[in-house]
């Protein structure tokens, strides 16, 4: 069936076919940086970081944007209330940004633009869609004209008379229309600004994302992406204003990710419940964050809590144990086995598993749930007294694959946990019976190295961390 992605747009999964065989064109929307990434700001980053890598495992070239938002309101206002210029203020966060997300395992994307980087861009832009009808000024304002864009809504399957209830002009504002959005502010005084021929002023927030994806990209992009809060307005809003300016789709696919709540509760500043990157990854490693955020569809709600990071620490143990046990063996295998097709037949059985829930919609959870078969496949392989170097390798470089695509790394030096030290004693239990005393002393000096003491008494072997 190939790759599956559910459609913003459509509301339904539909095959993936990018507009040019094996190349993706990909843009997600970036932070505004006048603050640390709190962890709803790094679920976005996750998530299509990963779908980015699932793309390109499925050999795909994935030209990928995702631009920082360094000019608005809130910049502005922080810059002022710290003494900081705003170049200053944004560059700051744009470096810790960087810190953030690549601790989070998360690389960087082909084109990062900035905002101030594309005024003249902007401008142009702008003056097209004037030029059309599409846009006017007011007062050193330029406006988007929102009901002369037949299909504004159809991202958020709203009408614009259902838009219209609810919504007001503000006072001092001088729209035709009060569902009416600002492509460019004019400047207070103060404030950061460029020259355009409406005056001096900067642009606003939507019209950003638009001209940067068009520039780096082209007319018409097969993934836009971006947390469920873009829905309305801003992705709505772009859609707006780049099929007025070019007369083409804008992108084929849009994918949202949903929400982040904080044990159960909604994550908001009013209730003292944010959480920023920062802080958390100083007490959580932050690969055990990651591997959290992936342990649900990136469509559903994340609950935030601290006994569900805890077993996604421990289910992550599991998984590296088993990978880190096989290397052990690999070392020392004697090669002997007999059953080589049947284990490589289990071992691809698994990779199959991991890529059909890949395939559906990237569902990471059911991605995970075949990662936790192949380590409990890897266990079993592990009882075996004959053990072949072509199976473990071939179970090593599937978990590589796998975990690599997730962008989970495989520590080596990953702590046992109990229920994996009663294994490894029992499989030197299971040696010694066979009387094969260099595989038990192997798991003798396999543990030591790892803090683990044992202890051979007439009641059995006793264990303890050194």
């Amino acid at each position: 069936m190939g790759i599956q992605i559910y459609n913003t747009l459509t509301r339904k999964k539909e095959p993936f076919i990018p507009l040019e065989e094996g190349k993706v064109k990909m843009y997600v929307c970036g932070p505004t940086v006048y603050n640390y990434i709190h962890i709803g700001n790094a679920r976005p980053v996750i998530v299509f970081d990963t779908v980015r890598r699932y793309l390109e495992y499925r050999g795909f070239d994935v030209a990928y944007v995702s631009n920082f938002t360094d000019v608005d309101d809130k910049i502005i206002k922080t810059a002022k209330d710290l003494g900081e210029e705003v170049g200053e203020l944004t560059d700051r966060f744009i470096h810790a940004y960087f810190e953030d997300v690549t601790a989070l395992g998360c690389g960087k994307a082909d084109v990062h633009p900035r905002v101030t980087d594309h005024i003249t861009d902007i401008v142009d832009f702008i003056s097209v869609l004037i030029d059309k009808g599409f846009a006017y000024e007011s007062h050193g304002d330029v406006y988007y004209r929102t009901r002369s864009f037949d299909g504004y809504g159809k991202l958020s399957h709203q009408s614009t008379d259902e838009l219209k209830i609810g919504s007001r002009i503000e006072e001092g504002v001088k729209k035709e229309n009060s569902l009416d959005f600002a492509l460019w502010k004019a400047a207070k005084e103060g404030e950061i600004s460029w020259g355009s021929p409406w005056g001096l002023g900067r642009p606003g927030w939507h019209i950003e994302c638009s001209v940067m994806a068009r520039e780096h990209l082209g007319d018409t992009i097969d993934i836009h992406a971006g947390g469920q809060d873009l829905t309305f307005p801003h992705h709505e809003n772009e859609i707006a204003q780049s099929e007025a300016m070019t007369g083409k789709q804008f992108a084929r696919y849009w994918m949202h990710n949903g929400y982040i709540n904080i044990d159960n509760e909604k994550m908001s500043k009013s209730l003292g419940n944010f959480v920023l990157v920062n802080d958390i990854r100083k007490q959580i490693d932050p690969q055990v964050l990651r591997f959290f955020m992936l342990s649900v569809h990136y469509r559903h709600p994340v609950n935030f809590a601290q006994e569900l990071v805890e077993s996604a620490a421990n289910g992550l143990d599991r998984i590296r144990t088993a990978y880190n046990n096989l290397k052990h063996r690999l070392s020392t295998s004697a090669d002997l086995g007999d059953q080589k097709d049947v284990w490589m037949h289990k071992v691809d059985e698994v990779k199959i598993q991991f890529e059909i829930a890949m395939d559906d919609d990237f569902n990471t959870a059911n991605a995970i749930a075949a990662i936790f078969e192949l380590s409990k496949l890897a266990n079993v392989y592990l009882l075996e007294k004959n053990t072949q170097h072509i199976v473990l390798g071939h179970l090593i470089s599937t978990f590589e694959d796998l975990l690599s695509v997730l962008g989970i790394p495989l520590n080596v030096d990953a702590d046992l946990l109990d229920e994996d030290i009663e294994m490894l004693i029992e499989d030197r239990l299971t040696a010694r019976r066979n009387r094969d005393f260099k595989r038990s002393d192997e798991i003798r000096d396999e543990l030591k190295e790892q803090g683990i003491i044992l202890e051979d008494t007439a009641q059995g072997t006793r264990w303890k961390r050194g």
